[in-house]
């Protein structure tokens, strides 16, 4: 077992195999065995580090999460007007299309979290609370430089990304009608009637 756990691929390689897997064939074909043969580990080994499916399927979308974070931190300070950067924001909040496997990891952790343990739900708020505070200073930064209507940006921001994620949802399960382009021509329409200055 310690020769083993020595020679095992980074928990990184892991997760981005995973994730692979998702975005190749589908969550459902996601089993500890096949991720296993996919990293050359048994499913035992995969248990032994990740205690439980829902336990790797958390921990990949918090990398996931990590590295999407990160693109939105670079997004969010690059130059430019407030509603570019939001624009911006929203382009990546939005799937890329039907089975977007970001979004089909998060559909299925959140679909898991009705037994979630209390740990559990709060890593998951965590990630949620992440894109909230993003999204509550790039409408304070708009507001206090006149580019948007004074609005409670915490309430706002709530209630755009219930809108995001009601859209989100149709993009991902690949709603007829509702693509990704549908989706952000409703988020930009919704956005210059409610929240550009006159």
């Amino acid at each position: 077992m310690a020769g083993a756990r020595r020679n095992a691929p980074p928990r990184e390689e892991v997760l981005a195999a995973a994730m692979a897997m998702i975005a190749e064939r589908g969550l459902e074909k996601l089993t500890m065995a096949a991720l296993g043969r996919e990293v050359g580990m048994s499913s035992g080994h995969l248990l032994y580090y990740f205690h439980s499916k829902d336990e790797l399927l958390l921990q990949a979308l918090e990398w996931s999460e990590g590295r999407l974070g990160a693109e939105r931190s670079r997004l969010l300070t690059r130059g430019g007007s407030v509603r570019e950067r939001l624009d911006a924001y929203v382009a990546l909040y939005v799937p890329d299309g039907h089975r977007d496997p970001h979004w089909t990891l998060w559909l299925e952790v959140w679909t898991r979290s009705r037994n979630a343990d209390d740990t559990a739900r709060d890593r998951q708020a965590a990630i949620e609370g992440a894109w909230h505070r993003d999204l509550v200073a790039l409408l304070a930064e708009g507001i206090s430089r006149g580019e948007f209507r004074p609005v409670d940006a915490d309430r706002f921001a709530t209630r755009l990304r219930a809108l995001l994620d009601g859209l989100s949802i149709h993009v991902a399960i690949g709603l007829r009608g509702t693509g990704r382009e549908q989706a952000l021509t409703h988020v930009r329409e919704f956005l210059d009637t409610v929240l550009l200055a006159s």
